[in-house]
């Protein structure tokens, strides 16, 4: 990337000390463009500001809100308002990439209080929110404030078409391949293994499905286990699982990013038995990667990425018999799996940050045309009074 460094401010909607995709990407977008030479900044939600980067400034604590079938915290209302005007203020940037900005959040305020050259990317697929609707009316003078529109995949897009009538190209979440290419194979974790990485508490992660799914796969593949990676109290989970089959589960709590990726290069099958709310499925592009092969429901995100199963296998989603079905014919079709790994090894460099950024900083070379810069925005009193405030 020999292209004009920028001072580009990121914006991430939700609390930067909690788990999540979003997170991770804007992280990853972010350490990325500091080593090519840009100077980055990124505003977030914060909880522990003891343990945030240098590069991250916090905009308050979030607060929880139920959105797309799991719990959001975010930031939003007059104090943070003031406090995303003083960073932007203070920033002196080119450019703002705000994050989810059609939901309630810090990127919204944002793209409320700045002027000049906005990029924004959709990560949600969902149906039509609630809470989308409640705001329309500001929503859409908001959005039409955006230089440029992404969407990290088409499920992404086709919901930002229906909920906003507008459209937005396609650039997926980034991974760096080369971290997962070089898991090594770790031998507590391999053999008839099935792996899943996730919060396995939340419902539409679909762990049930694949729990469901067991007394099946464990009768034709006697010694099946299963591993199970992610945050969460694993102690109810273990209660609702039959105790002749409680031995076949592992709970490995939170692993590194070298774990994850030993783990992925170790497992038989990586099985993401999500049932929805996912516009795109990183984790995926990470296994892929990491040379595993994916078994994964058939929701529109993980159809698209896994190719219509060119690159891994599918099962209908929510049905734990067809997930047996096919994780049996996977484990006992060694050339398949190989077949699949090769294949989705290849597939996952096109989710290399050195490919993902570069077309990332073509959209910022875009928006940049005829610009001179972020400043504040002058008109905000209707933006005022819908948070109670008069001024400024």
């Amino acid at each position: 990337m020999t292209l004009k460094k920028l001072r580009i401010g990121l914006v991430c909607p939700y609390g930067w000390d909690t788990p999540g995709g979003v997170q991770s990407h804007i992280r990853d977008l972010a350490e990325y463009l500091i080593s090519k030479g840009h100077y980055v900044s990124v505003l977030a939600p914060v909880i522990d500001e003891s343990i945030v980067p240098e590069y991250v400034t916090s905009a308050g604590k979030p607060i929880a809100i139920p959105y797309n079938g799991a719990v959001a915290r975010v930031l939003f209302g007059p104090i943070a308002f003031a406090r995303v005007r003083q960073w932007i203020s203070n920033g002196n940037f080119d450019l703002l990439h705000l994050h989810e900005p059609a939901i309630p959040s810090i990127s919204l305020l944002a793209c409320w209080a700045a002027e000049g050259p906005m990029v924004g990317t959709f990560h949600a697929a969902a149906k039509r929110q609630k809470a989308i609707f409640a705001i329309g009316p500001i929503l859409e003078p908001v959005i039409e404030k955006l230089t440029a529109r992404i969407a990290v995949s088409e499920a992404a897009r086709e919901t930002l078409t229906e909920h906003l009538e507008t459209d937005a190209v396609v650039i997926p979440n980034g991974i760096y391949a080369d971290r997962y290419r070089d898991g090594e194979v770790v031998k507590k974790w391999s053999g008839n293994t099935l792996g899943f990485i996730g919060r396995f508490e939340e419902p539409r992660k679909g762990l049930s499905v694949l729990l469901d799914a067991l007394p099946i796969i464990a009768r034709f593949a006697p010694d099946v286990r299963v591993l199970v990676a992610g945050p969460g109290d694993h102690k109810e989970v273990s209660e609702g699982i039959d105790p002749q089959l409680r031995h076949r589960f592992e709970f490995l709590g939170r692993i590194s990013e070298k774990e994850k990726a030993d783990f992925l290069s170790s497992v038989a099958i990586y099985v993401a038995p999500n049932t929805g709310g996912e516009s795109f499925g990183i984790i995926l592009a990470e296994a892929l990667a990491g040379g595993a092969t994916v078994l994964a429901s058939d929701i529109p995100a993980f159809d698209s990425l896994l190719g219509h199963g060119e690159y891994g296998a599918l099962f209908e989603s929510e049905n734990s018999q067809d997930l047996a079905k096919v994780a049996i014919d996977l484990l006992r079709d060694d050339e398949k799996r190989r077949e699949l790994s090769r294949k989705g090894k290849d597939y996952a460099q096109r989710f290399d940050w050195d490919v993902v950024a570069e077309e990332i900083y073509s959209i910022y070379e875009m928006a940049l045309v005829g610009s001179s810069g972020v400043t504040l925005s002058s008109e905000n009193r209707a933006w005022n009074r819908f948070l109670g405030r008069e001024g400024n």
